[in-house]
């Protein structure tokens, strides 16, 4: 445990923000399965709508440094990729 001042705010800061980020992350994998389950059960417009929702938590995670831009844009478009397959 830190003695100094500033080092016992660093550890409440990085604990909040840990927090924080694991709720994000947790959240945008959450939206991405729930494309893939809808897909594999051949629910096609709702597969559309939950594409959108996990589209805006992979951007919302992008803008928060929590995943890199390519790792989001990479699945976005298999995600696109696998909805465009079902849908066609």
């Amino acid at each position: 445990m830190p003695n100094i001042k500033s080092a016992i705010k660093r550890v409440k800061t990085n604990d909040a923000r840990r927090a924080h980020n694991a709720a994000i992350k947790s959240a945008m994998r959450t939206a991405v399965k729930t494309v893939e389950t809808k897909l594999a059960n051949n629910d096609v417009e709702g597969a559309k709508a939950a594409y959108t929702v996990a589209s805006k938590h992979l951007d919302k995670a992008v803008n928060k440094n929590i995943i890199h831009k390519n790792a989001a844009a990479r699945q976005k478009s298999r995600l696109a990729k696998k909805l465009n397959t079902v849908s066609a």
